[in-house]
């Protein structure tokens, strides 16, 4: 992508960024010189943590028994 000016880029500063988004060069100049690049960030990383909750839910033994046959059926339909 060609080098924007500010004034283009004031004026249509969301859609550069959603350009930018998408992974194209955004380029800002002030007059002829370039000056700025806008760059799209990482999305953040969701923190997985094995066995956050462990202890928070309790099941007694009947929670393993087989389902009624009615309940059943409306599982195999």
């Amino acid at each position: 992508m060609k080098p924007v000016t500010i004034h283009h880029a004031k004026t249509h500063l969301s859609k550069l960024i959603a350009r930018a988004q998408t992974g194209e060069d955004v380029v800002i100049a002030k007059g002829k010189t370039p000056v700025v690049k806008i760059v799209a960030l990482a999305p953040p990383k969701i923190e997985r943590k094995f066995g956050r909750y462990k202890g928070r839910f309790r099941f007694d033994e009947s929670f393993f028994d087989p389902l009624p046959d009615g309940d059943l059926a409306l599982w195999e339909k």
